[in-house]
């Protein structure tokens, strides 16, 4: 068996008002289609994936992301050129989204290019480009760099 992609990405905010204002610019930019709009869910599919965004259970409604705890690290969209991931990081600054990382080439794959930010509670998100086969370009098709980075 061969996966076809990644279906989907569901996280919990803890700010779910914030979080869903935040991702109703993100996601249409991101050329994702609003598929479901709840008071406890916010869902886009689009790109071969879909994206979503739930309301915390009450004891943890106000918590924020902590990276490097156990669980998700960080989400990452595939882009289709340099210039869209440009485009991205204009778009994303013009939202106000805390920008960690500004447009850069990275050692993680040949050509690999990227924006990395974060939602409004912190969620760590990334835009990248990579072209053709990305490390299946590569002798090893093995990671070319650390992936201890914070």
């Amino acid at each position: 068996m061969e996966v076809n992609g990644v279906a989907h990405t569901f996280i919990t905010a803890g700010d779910f008002e914030a979080s869903v204002a935040f991702y109703r610019q993100l996601l249409p930019f991101l050329g994702l289609r609003e598929v479901a709009d709840s008071a406890d869910t916010y869902y886009c599919v689009g790109g071969r994936t879909g994206f979503g965004v739930r309301r915390p259970d009450p004891q943890h409604a106000g918590a924020r992301f902590e990276q490097f705890r156990v669980g998700l690290h960080h989400h990452c969209w595939r882009a289709r050129s340099r210039e869209d991931v440009d485009e991205a990081h204009a778009f994303l600054q013009s939202i106000g989204a805390p920008i960690i990382r500004a447009p850069e080439d990275g050692p993680w794959a040949p050509g690999y290019y990227s924006v990395l930010f974060e939602d409004p509670d912190g969620v760590r998100l990334e835009i990248n480009f990579v072209p053709g086969r990305g490390l299946f370009d590569t002798a090893t098709q093995r990671v070319g760099a650390t992936l201890d980075e914070r």
